[in-house]
């Protein structure tokens, strides 16, 4: 991230960096075990509080702001809310369809999964039969291990309310396995594609409006920075906690970030080219990011009884992202 560099660059930039910090945040499988919840639970917290912080004061406040100053919502801009909030609600709604869609990609991982995971998924597994559709959900004990069970939260709320049964599994062990390893990754991948693009639509909204400045740009990408790091650590800790080896682990946990450069170039090439989506593109990044704090980070955050330290932390991490945006940005 360098200042007076074309938008396309610092988008690149600010993505790599964010990158970077998924990828530190999975090193630190070589230097804690996957018993340490304290540590995770407590990073969880503080960047659920950093993204909420940022998606207010980087997101929707320019949007708003872009909204008024473009003269096309109220004489007296009293419409400026509708373009925020309709972004809002499809960034939301995003993220949910393509949560929906993940327990629909067994055809695709049948062909896609490396032959390393298979080779690593030599463990116990179980079963589920949902028994209103006759229809089989797949678990290894990555799901029953620590954060490997809570890291697809939102995948199993949309079977919560079935009636299971379950049965050990025997002839198609590796058939069985790959569905939660692959789910695993895709999450997170999935998690940092509308982090990558609200890093590409910070960048590329540089200049539209007073608040659209290199600096609230420039902390965007460090407080979704921020926030990877501990998502990188709880992708490859429950990934060695299941037999993985600590590099494979790490390489597995870092490539989850690799989409974020893709996606914040998409995102800066897309508002620059077409200004009047900006509004809305702002807000889109803005309702996907606070759709996976309330579904996804913070429950997360909760499951070892360590809720109060998270709570408190996302008090820390909000006031550490308020004090970037309005003190520097």
């Amino acid at each position: 991230m360098i200042r007076d560099h074309s938008s396309i660059i610092q988008s690149f930039l600010g993505t790599v960096f964010t990158w970077a910090l998924t990828g530190a945040g999975a090193g630190l499988v070589f230097c804690f075990s996957s018993t340490q919840h304290k540590l995770l639970d407590g990073s969880l917290g503080f960047a659920a509080g950093v993204m909420i912080a940022a998606s207010y004061w980087s997101l929707l406040k320019p949007a708003i702001e872009i909204a008024s100053e473009s003269g096309g919502y109220g004489s007296e801009g009293e419409f400026v809310f509708i373009p925020v909030a309709i972004g809002f609600f499809l960034g939301a709604l995003f993220v949910f369809l393509t949560d929906l869609y993940l327990p629909c990609c067994e055809h695709v991982a049948k062909t896609t999964l490396s032959p390393d995971i298979y080779q690593e998924l030599g463990k116990n597994s179980i079963r589920v039969c949902d028994t209103k559709t006759n229809d089989y959900k797949s678990y290894d004990n990555i799901l029953l291990n620590d954060y490997g069970n809570n890291l697809h939260r939102r995948y199993k709320s949309n079977h919560e309310d079935s009636d299971t049964e379950m049965e050990k599994s025997s002839p198609n062990l590796l058939d069985i396995r790959w569905r939660r390893i692959l789910l695993l990754i895709i999450a997170i991948t999935v998690h940092n594609i509308p982090e990558g693009l609200a890093v590409g639509v910070g960048f590329g909204a540089i200049g539209k409006t007073k608040s659209a400045t290199f600096e609230s740009a420039r902390n965007l990408a460090v407080g979704i920075g921020i926030q990877n790091f501990p998502e990188g650590l709880a992708v490859s800790l429950p990934l060695h906690a299941a037999g993985m080896s600590k590099w494979r682990s790490f390489w597995f946990g870092q490539l989850s970030g690799l989409v974020e450069p893709i996606f914040g170039l998409i995102g800066c090439v897309a508002v620059t080219i077409a200004e009047p989506i900006l509004p809305y593109s702002l807000a889109f990044a803005a309702g996907a990011m606070i759709y996976v704090v309330i579904e996804d980070i913070i429950p997360e955050s909760r499951t070892h009884s360590n809720g109060k330290l998270a709570s408190w932390f996302a008090i820390l991490g909000f006031i550490v992202m308020m004090s970037l945006d309005v003190g520097f940005g």
